[in-house]
């Protein structure tokens, strides 16, 4: 069996059921690959053991890069390279430098934030993403579990575990 080839795929009916599936079916010792669900559960990163994302320092990193390159620029620019004095004030002036540096700030935090959770989701834009269930983006929640790394239990064992765990149907799903 190849790893990440072969599925066992638990459907279930709704949030709460899912939530104390995934804790079930957890406690049995078996490895669960992913849970797709058509809205957000409130609750499940916990039920899964997920850590928090590190998404906001990633957009902290990239904010505080668009600040200090927007200050660096407008200093640079309006103190030393073409120094102009306009209406008596300093060249380089902080007050006047807010609008572009908030702009720059925001601009790079969004951009960053979107490169890095399109590289760390492994979203590519010719890779095409696994559908274990069509039903999964209209009403149905979907429990992955690869057979390659529960490879201690036969399928009839974890589609059994996956029944108890109150999913209405279990099935095989193979990527090519």
């Amino acid at each position: 069996m190849n790893a990440d080839k072969n599925f066992l795929v638990g459907v279930f009916n709704d949030e709460v059921v899912l939530l104390d599936g995934i804790k079930k079916v957890r406690t049995s010792g078996l490895k669960i690959h992913e849970v797709f669900s058509p809205f957000p559960v409130h609750g499940i990163d916990d039920a899964l053991g997920l850590k928090r994302s590190r998404l906001p320092r990633a957009a902290f990193l990239f904010g505080l890069t668009g600040t200090t390159l927007a200050l660096t620029m407008q200093i640079w620019m309006l103190g030393y390279d073409w120094p102009m004095i306009i209406g008596g004030k300093n060249y380089a002036s902080l007050p006047p430098f807010i609008p572009v540096t908030f702009e720059l700030t925001v601009l790079l935090s969004a951009l960053g934030m979107v490169a890095t959770f399109l590289i760390v989701s492994d979203m590519k834009p010719y890779k095409w993403p696994r559908q274990f269930d069509i039903r999964s983006t209209d009403d149905k929640h979907v429990m992955a579990i690869d057979l390659a790394l529960n490879s201690g239990k036969s399928k009839d064992e974890i589609a059994r575990i996956l029944r108890e765990a109150g999913a209405s149907e279990v099935n095989e799903k193979n990527f090519e």
